[in-house]
């Protein structure tokens, strides 16, 4: 990722030749606007049987939240049947959820989990 903005280029400018007799051709430059990547939230969604406990660990485990935080979303997810974990570039999440789901499939949990384009 680049610290400094870069900085507008310039025309070139014709160069005067003897000889020239006009007409050759200048390229410009033009800058392009790129925009930033889509964005994508991790949302995991409530069941009724994986364990409140296990849900808390695996978002201190996946998404590096500390322990009240983790608290708060895993009772966001219960109380309102989804919440976001995180958001992340596609790929990032993408993997992210993968881990989520193998986590849980090899405790035994059906825990779901998924990622959709922020808004």
């Amino acid at each position: 990722m680049a610290t400094k903005t870069p900085s507008t280029p310039t025309a070139p400018t014709k160069p005067v030749r003897e000889g020239d007799d006009g007409n050759s051709v200048v390229l410009e430059r033009r800058t392009q606007k790129v925009k930033p990547p889509q964005m994508y939230q991790v949302v995991m969604l409530n069941d009724d049987f994986t364990p409140m406990e296990f849900v808390v660990l695996v978002i201190q485990e996946f998404f590096s939240k500390d322990r009240e935080t983790a608290t708060q979303i895993m009772l966001k997810i219960h109380l309102d049947g989804k919440g976001i974990c995180g958001v992340y570039s596609r790929d990032v999440a993408a993997t992210k959820v993968d881990q989520v789901l193998d986590a849980a499939k090899h405790a035994g949990h059906p825990l779901q989990c998924v990622s959709e384009p922020v808004e």
